[in-house]
């Protein structure tokens, strides 16, 4: 078992509960605002804010909150902030590879509190370019398991450009070029194919094997960071075995 794909789904658990409390939905809104501004306010011509809006849907984010989001985007909401995107990178305890995207209208304090939380969880922020170049930029889908045939699957998957499909427990993991995502995506539904989660992700191109206490220290490092109301994504390049992620989870 991939420690990393195991991740992935704790992810997923995790953004239903924050979606629950708001967390997950101010992060949408900023994601969707910044989306908007940068590509236009129609989602047919900005694909930035087509994957930005689809993602809201996908967590149950209400039509107008995504709406309200647009208009902050377009300048026609109420809302002046001036949000910036940023890539940190930094190692998380065992050298593990680490990446935080964020969007802030404050540098400094978004770097002051990025560098806090790795050093307080025994990691190390890094330089540009220190460790994004052992990532490459994919579409990732996960499609439930359950009843659906794996060859159907695969057939409307690589006929709409998909680069590989790989079951991963209860899921089919669909891994695309980023460019390819949305056609995927669509070929998919349009197939009657459910996807419960998809998005563009920093895939590892090689991972790094960590025992128990180093994983719950990386975890806890990614956790701190997930926490940040700046952070929006964090990608790693940890695996582990199924016995650690046992113990870890227990």
């Amino acid at each position: 078992m991939s420690g990393h794909s195991k991740w992935s789904t704790i992810k997923r658990k995790k953004g239903a509960a924050d979606a629950k409390r708001g967390a997950l939905f101010g992060k949408l809104s900023r994601a969707i605002t910044v989306a908007a501004k940068e590509g236009g306010g129609d989602p047919e011509m900005n694909p930035n804010l087509s994957l930005a809006v689809q993602k809201a849907k996908d967590a149950n984010m209400p039509n107008d909150n995504i709406d309200r989001a647009i208009a902050k985007g377009t300048g026609s909401g109420s809302d002046g902030s001036e949000y910036e995107a940023i890539t940190y990178e930094g190692y998380a305890p065992g050298g593990v590879a680490v990446l935080v995207d964020v969007l802030t209208d404050n540098r400094n304090r978004t770097a002051s509190d990025v560098r806090f939380i790795f050093t307080k969880n025994g990691g190390k922020l890094g330089t540009s370019g220190s460790v994004a170049y052992m990532f490459d930029r994919k579409g990732v889908i996960m499609v439930p398991a359950d009843g659906l045939d794996e060859d159907e699957l695969m057939l409307v998957a690589l006929d709409t450009g998909a680069e590989d499909v790989v079951r991963e427990n209860d899921y089919f993991r669909v891994t695309t070029e980023a460019t390819d995502f949305m056609a995927v995506r669509q070929g998919l539904a349009e197939a009657g194919i459910t996807c419960e989660d998809a998005s563009l992700s920093m895939e590892p191109q090689n991972t790094v094997d960590l025992d128990a206490s180093t994983a719950k220290q990386t975890l806890r490092l990614i956790d701190a960071l997930e926490e940040n109301d700046d952070v929006q994504e964090v990608f790693a390049n940890f695996d582990v075995s199924e016995e650690v992620m046992a113990e870890v989870a227990g």
